[in-house]
């Protein structure tokens, strides 16, 4: 319950008197802290493990998304250093550029990790930022739980440690950091719920009005989910305890303080990304098509120490969105729990949330088993409203992922307050207890992240010997052209600190193509340009398709608009191929040097 004098939550019942009797104790109890804090830093390291002790090896299973969270963490030092806009950049897609704001630009975290990526380089700061993200985010949920919640150190880090590592965690752990480090989550949580308490309105609503902005920097996905969950527990809460419908002045004073101030600060920010320039409307309804099947509720990940990669195929549409998959023990004992612990006005307003993301996440059609059902989701209702048109739906299910973890919690504080009440059941209600605690997530504990050596970013970049070619505002274009699913060029830019400019990228950019069905919803790169797309068809299949004089003709306009300064060939499956036909388009004899292939078209194109 929430008290009088301290606003706390209190849903495992301890009075205010079991509290003050125990104050020396948790003073005395820093110890087990920082134990909690050290496992969870131990695990966050186990899960990134071949990552650290292979120094410049990358994610196997997610081989585009790493290089473009790396470029972020270089335009992040890049605004520190040499004072560059943040929410935008002319360093990929030359010449229309970037709108950041509209993509991953991560600057809350990007922006402190300056040191890091200067004196150590981008991958470092990426490698930091996720091992940190996982363990932050287990410290964060622990503290919560242990001071606002259960008020027990177990209890909290157990629900703490699901918070952190559960299947879904570990999935988005491929090259998602943005996504796995939510210890500001619990932040926002803390302060809302302190939002009622007397006389502060206006120091906690700034408060929370400062972690809002700081979520918006870091992932406005998950703030949305984090919101609508907050904004269902205070209802009901406010619901099942009347005592706190007295304060609802106070609350509502000190939520429109936040509203407001994180409205004042992320104004100019917002305005950029949905009206500026390379804004878009929303995500392709392809990529809204991205469900939770209804299978993988009670089936185990790939990443999980019971999991398969090959029966994980059909429920998940890569590696990185096995957003569910919390088997079927733990399933049976979140129903259980849910059942156990229904009294608590805060465990009803947990399963109402549990119910709303598990349905919302199953999209706009039902699939079971990897086919579908013909039964209609309430997300085809929804999708096409603002906001929800940029959610993709199945990480709806990764918002169950700390509802869980919460309820464990619960539940293990209300075993241990049996244990206290009834000592001689002591021995049947631990063995009980454990076993089905390790029946449910034993199966679940997860596995070191695959990965895999990338080729060497090549002397050419390390050296600066494309500098000359850059001069004058010109770019690089590299064969075939970046896109989201070759993303090396990024990797090379960002080991430049952003000096090397590319020609496309990958990144979210609006649709403008004339034929479009979906025009101005989010394309994974620039827009269609001939040659781009002649060279994708080529490194797709190694082969050349017949070239014709339109197509050189085609070809020189495209690296006009590029603004190309040269073309360069690094390693590639079919570097021979990419060779072949771009001599073919430019008529221009590459040379080798510094491991790329080049071509300096700037006489074709002056």
């Amino acid at each position: 319950m929430t008290t009088p004098e301290s606003g706390r939550v209190e849903p495992s019942g301890v009075s205010n008197a079991e509290v003050g009797k125990g104050g020396a104790g948790w003073r005395e109890g820093w110890r087990w802290d920082l134990a909690a804090v050290l496992s969870f830093v131990l695990g966050a390291f186990w899960v990134t493990a071949r990552l650290w002790l292979r120094p410049g090896s990358a994610l196997r299973d997610n081989r585009s998304d790493q290089p473009q969270f790396e470029w972020m963490m270089a335009h992040g030092a890049r605004v520190l250093t040499e004072f560059a806009y943040p929410f935008a950049s002319d360093r990929m897609n030359v010449p229309d550029g970037v709108n950041l704001m509209a993509n991953t630009s991560v600057l809350s975290i990007s922006l402190p990790l300056t040191p890091v990526t200067v004196g150590l380089g981008p991958q470092w700061s990426f490698l930091i930022f996720l091992t940190l993200g996982l363990a932050a985010t287990g410290a964060s949920w622990y503290f919560f739980l242990s001071r606002l919640v259960t008020r027990s150190r177990g209890p909290a880090w157990l629900g703490a440690a699901f918070c952190a590592f559960a299947p879904a965690m570990v999935s988005h752990a491929n090259a998602h950091p943005n996504i796995v480090a939510q210890f500001v989550v619990p932040l926002l949580a803390w302060r809302t719920l302190r939002l009622a308490e007397p006389g502060r309105w206006l120091r906690n609503g700034l408060l929370l009005g400062l972690l809002v902005v700081w979520q918006a920097f870091l992932n406005l996905e998950i703030l949305l989910m984090a919101a609508i969950a907050l904004g269902v527990v205070v209802v009901s809460l406010a619901v099942g305890r009347p005592e706190l419908r007295r304060r609802w002045r106070t609350f509502l004073a000190g939520l429109g303080v936040a509203a407001a101030f994180a409205a004042v600060l992320l104004a100019y920010p917002l305005y950029v990304q949905l009206f500026g320039p390379g804004s878009y409307h929303g995500l392709s309804r392809l990529i809204r098509g991205y469900r939770t099947d209804l299978a993988a509720f009670v089936a185990w990940s790939r990443e999980s120490l019971a999991g398969d990669a090959r029966t994980v195929g059909p429920l998940a549409r890569n590696p990185t969105e096995e957003n569910a998959f919390f088997g079927w023990p733990l399933v049976v004992l979140t129903v259980a729990l849910f059942g156990w612990l229904w009294r608590s006005a805060l465990v009803r307003g947990l399963a109402v949330l549990t119910l709303l993301f598990a349905v919302l996440s199953l999209g706009r059609e039902v699939q079971l088993n990897g086919r579908n059902t013909g039964v209609p989701g309430p997300w085809a209702a929804l999708e096409n409203l603002p906001l929800l048109h940029s959610v993709v739906p199945t990480r709806w299910s990764l918002a169950i992922t700390p509802i869980i973890g919460v309820l464990l919690a619960l539940g293990a504080e209300r075993v241990r307050r049996l244990v206290r009440e009834h000592p001689t059941a002591r021995r049947p209600l631990r063995f009980a207890t454990v076993t089905v605690l390790a029946m449910a997530l034993l199966p679940l504990l997860p596995t070191p992240l695959p990965a895999y050596r990338p080729d060497p970013v090549p002397a050419f970049v390390t050296s600066g010997a494309w500098r000359p070619y850059v001069a004058g505002g010109r770019s690089v274009v590299t064969l075939p052209l970046p896109d989201n699913t070759y993303t090396e060029p990024l990797r090379w830019s960002s080991r430049t600190r952003l000096e090397m400019p590319l020609a496309r990228g990958y990144f979210l950019y609006p649709d403008t193509r004339p034929w479009s069905a979906e025009p101005n919803t989010a394309l994974f790169t620039a827009p269609y340009r001939r040659t781009s797309n002649f060279f994708g068809h080529v490194a797709r299949t190694g082969e050349i398709p017949p070239i014709a004089a339109r197509d050189r003709a085609t070809a020189l306009t495209d690296l006009r608009y590029w603004r190309t300064g040269v073309v360069v060939l690094g390693p590639h499956p079919h570097a021979d191929q990419l060779r072949t036909a771009m001599t073919a388009l430019t008529g221009i004899t590459p040379t080798f040097t510094g491991g790329v292939w080049l071509w300096d078209v700037r006489p074709l194109i002056d």
